[in-house]
C-alpha cells in the first residue's frame, strides 16, 4: 500500500488538540516504500513509555500500546471508551516472539502461520504469565496476529515486539480505513497517529480459536473458512458469529458488543432484489414524510433505483474485495452527512461475503428485515 495522494512520502505536523482533551497528538505521514527510521524509533519510544500510537495495517488502522504493560492496555480502553472485558489483539512482527507470550504453540498454529503469517489472521492461544490480564480482558487466552504491512511491522519492532492494538476508533463506531477518521476519533486522546494512506483490505482479521476442541472461527475475515480448511481440513464456526450476543464472556474482539455502527439507525434488508428495492423505497418515502435524512447502501447495478436522500454503492455485487474495502468508508460518510436512517441490501455469506455480512449485522444491531 503506497501513498494514495501521490505527494511526498512523509511529512510531519501537529494536530490541533480538541477542547476538553489533554493530550497533544502528533501526526506523521509514512508509507511502506519509505520507512523513516528516526520517526519510527520515536513512535516506538512512545509505546515503550506507555503511550499510544495509531498506525496502518493491511486490514484497518490499529491503536497500539505496549501489550505487556497493564497500564497501556487500560489507556487503550479509555481512549476508545471500550469495555475492559473485550480482549485486545497482540501484534508481533517475528514468529520467534510468539514463544514468550503463549504457553504452547500447537501444530495447527504452525501450519496456519506458514500459510497466512504475516497476514490478516489472528490466532488464539493460552497465554503465558508475561501477558497481563488487562490485555486479554481477564481471560487465560491471548489473541495474536502478525500484520503484513511494513509500517506496522517496523513499529512493532521499534516498540519492543509486542503491541496490543484494537481498531483505532471510538468503541462501537465503524473501524477506520483511512487516517482522517482516526484523527476524527482519536485527536487529543493519544500521543501519535501514523498516516499511511488508505488500507488494502478494509475489514478486520479473521480470528481462529486454537484452544477449543476443534479450531473455531470466532470472527470471519479475509481468510475464509475454505482457505483455513485447505490447511487444517476441518474448522468449526462459532454459533454467535452471524447472530446476536451469546451471553458469554467474549474470547475475541467484536463478539459481545455492538460494533462498526454508524450514528444513523441501520437496517439490513434481505430477499429477492425487486422485493428489497420496493421495501426500501417504501420505507424511505415514509422517512421523507417524517423529515428524516435517509441513506441506502447498495451496489452499482441498483444505485439509481432508490429514493433516498443519499445512495452509496460499495461496488459490483460479485466483487467482494471491493465491497469489503468500501463498507466502513460508506458508513463513516453517512455519519459525515448526518444521515439518520440507513437501509442496506444484504449480501451472500459465501467466502468473503460472510465477513461483510458479519460486520453489517453487527453495525445494524442484528436488525434484519426479510422480504
Amino acid at each position: 500500500m503506497g501513498d494514495s495522494s501521490g505527494s511526498h512520502a512523509m511529512a510531519e505536523q501537529r494536530v490541533a488538540v480538541e477542547k476538553g482533551t489533554d493530550v497533544e497528538t502528533k501526526l506523521i505521514r509514512m508509507d511502506e516504500q519509505h520507512i523513516d527510521a528516526a520517526l519510527m524509533r520515536e513512535a516506538g519510544d512512545v509505546i515503550k513509555a506507555g503511550g499510544l500510537v495509531a498506525f496502518p495495517t493491511e486490514t484497518v488502522y490499529g491503536l497500539g500500546g505496549n501489550a505487556l504493560n497493564p497500564q497501556s492496555s487500560e489507556k487503550i480502553y479509555r481512549a476508545k471508551g471500550r469495555p475492559s472485558d473485550n480482549p485486545l489483539i497482540v501484534h508481533i512482527a517475528d514468529m520467534k516472539d510468539l514463544d514468550a507470550i503463549v504457553r504452547e504453540i500447537p501444530e495447527s498454529a504452525v501450519k496456519l502461520a506458514e500459510k497466512f503469517w504475516p497476514g490478516p489472521l489472528t490466532m488464539i492461544f493460552y497465554k503465558s504469565e508475561l501477558v497481563p490480564y488487562e490485555t486479554t480482558g481477564g481471560l487465560d487466552t491471548v489473541a495474536v496476529r502478525m500484520p503484513v504491512h511494513r509500517v506496522a511491522q517496523e513499529l512493532i519492532r521499534s516498540a519492543g515486539g509486542y503491541v496490543a492494538a484494537p481498531s483505532a476508533n471510538l468503541s462501537g463506531r465503524p473501524s477506520p480505513t483511512m487516517a482522517k477518521y482516526v484523527i476524527e476519533d482519536m485527536d487529543g486522546r493519544i500521543e501519535m497517529i501514523i498516516d499511511g494512506g488508505d488500507v488494502e483490505i478494509g475489514l478486520e482479521s479473521t480470528i481462529v480459536d486454537l484452544t477449543a476442541e476443534k479450531p473455531t472461527i470466532l470472527r470471519p475475515g479475509y481468510i475464509t473458512k475454505q482457505m483455513l480448511e485447505d490447511v487444517l481440513v476441518s474448522v468449526e464456526e462459532d454459533a454467535s458469529m452471524m447472530r446476536g450476543d451469546s451471553g458469554q464472556a467474549p474470547k475475541a474482539p467484536g463478539m459481545k458488543y455492538r460494533h462498526y455502527a454508524p450514528k444513523g439507525e441501520l437496517t439490513v434488508v434481505d430477499g429477492e432484489a425487486e422485493a428489497v428495492i420496493a421495501y426500501i423505497n417504501a420505507q424511505v418515502d415514509g422517512c421523507r414524510k417524517a423529515h428524516k435524512v435517509t441513506g441506502v447502501i447498495t451496489t452499482d447495478l441498483n444505485l439509481c433505483r432508490y429514493h433516498a436522500h443519499i445512495c452509496k454503492s460499495v461496488g459490483e455485487r460479485q466483487d467482494e474485495e471491493t465491497i469489503a474495502r468500501e463498507l466502513y468508508r460508506v458508513l463513516r460518510e453517512f455519519d459525515d452527512e448526518n444521515v439518520e436512517v440507513i437501509y442496506a441490501e444484504a449480501f451472500g455469506t459465501d467466502g468473503l461475503g460472510q465477513a461483510i455480512m458479519n460486520r453489517l449485522l453487527k453495525a445494524a444491531g442484528y436488525k434484519v428485515v426479510q422480504v
